[in-house]
Parts: C-alpha cells; structure tokens; sequence
C-alpha cells in the first residue's frame, strides 16, 4: 500500500475545507438528517500503532493530523456523558485472516505493541474497545447490540482507513438502520484521492459529511 503525506496538522483545515466543497457541491443536502449527541455513538476506528505511529509498520502520515481532532470529537462525547466505542483490528493467527490473508501480505497480531490503540486517544474505563477481523465492525461483533442498548440510533465514525474499514463500517450501519456521520478532518487514508473519493461516494449513498467543529458546535448546543 503506498502511503502518502497528504495532510498535515497545519493544512488540514484548508484541506478538509476543499474536501467539504466538493462533497457539498456534488451531493444534494439532506435537511431531515441532523445529527443530535445525546442519540449517537462515537465510533474511533482502528487507530493502532500499526496505522498511526510513526514507528508502525503500515503507518498513515494523515493518521497523525487527524489525531488531534478525534481527541477534540471524543473531550465533547465523554463531557456529555456520550457513547464512546473503539475498534481494534487484529489477528490470533492465519486461521481467523478470512480473504485478508489471501489479499496482504501482512497483518496485525493480537497482543503486538503495534495492536495498541495509541496513548493521544487511549480509552478511559467504561469505554469499549471491539476487536475486529474484518474491515466491517459490524460483522462478528456486538457492535450493534451496544449501540442499541445505549438507545444509539445514529453513528458518527472516526479513524482509518477512510476508504476500507470506516467505508465498509458506515455502509452497515446505513444498512442495519443507523444515520451515519462522518467528519472529513477525523478520518484519514494512505493518499488523498482515496479519502475523497470515499467520501464522495458514503455522502452520495449512506452518509452526512461534517467538519469536526461542525459536530462540536452542535454538541455545544446540545449541552
């Protein structure tokens, strides 16, 4: 997978900025689709060592930029006593790769330092942390009865990969029901025309595309 430095902590304003145009002026707007805090779960997903620490081993320049804004997304969630859940991604061994295996040549193994949620967005007790196998957190997981336990009907997802795990998930939350949110400064990918390129397509299809000041600023007014 290549990965490129597409963003940075000081462009990421001007370029989510673009990346909200294009998707605003591409896709109709949906006025009957609001997100409200109190109704929807905070989904991080999958920001390991392995995607967004320098050191790992399939590190995602854009995963550092991002991460400031996911912990501004996740100070307003946990201030108003909002739903938090995390995934992880990661392996006991070939036999649970499933189609993963046959497509890499690497993978994340359960119990590796690069499997770690990194410290900057580390969950506090009471939050969740989902471990995954597949790029739908969805699939195999409680994830669905959690949300509806906390009276979730929505879902705002966060983390990486734009265009695999956060794309896959936010179709089957569209799909079991769930409105799906999307702030385009809280995910990242290994290039930029794979980020918007999703993004343009979960907007045309099963998602609302916000920047995440747009998000805190209705959580301010929810509080």
């Amino acid at each position: 997978m290549q990965r490129v430095a597409y963003v940075t902590r000081r462009t990421l304003d001007s370029r989510a900025a673009g990346w909200i145009r294009k998707v605003r002026s591409t896709v109709p707007p949906r006025p009957r689709l609001q997100i409200i805090p109190e109704r929807c779960a905070l989904l991080v997903v999958d920001m390991l060592r392995y995607f967004a620490a320098p050191d790992g081993r399939c590190f995602l320049p854009a995963a550092s930029a991002i991460t400031p804004r996911i912990g501004y997304l996740l100070a307003s969630w946990r201030e108003q006593g909002g739903v938090v859940i995390f995934t992880q991604h990661c392996h006991t061994g070939r036999r649970d790769l499933g189609m993963l295996g046959r497509f890499f040549s690497d993978y994340i193994r359960a119990g590796e330092p690069e499997a770690d949620i990194i410290p900057a967005l580390a969950p506090i007790d009471g939050e969740p942390v989902i471990r995954k196998t597949t790029y739908d957190a969805f699939l195999g997981t409680p994830l669905e009865a959690m949300l509806k336990e906390n009276g979730c009907d929505q879902l705002l997802v966060t983390g990486v990969l734009t265009h695999m795990c956060c794309e896959t998930t936010a179709r089957a939350a569209f799909c079991r029901g769930f409105e799906v949110y999307l702030p385009a400064d809280g995910l990242a990918s290994s290039c930029e025309e794979k980020h918007l390129n999703s993004l343009l397509a979960m907007a045309d299809a099963v998602a609302v595309v916000l920047s995440t000041e747009e998000i805190h600023e209705r959580c301010a007014r929810n509080g």
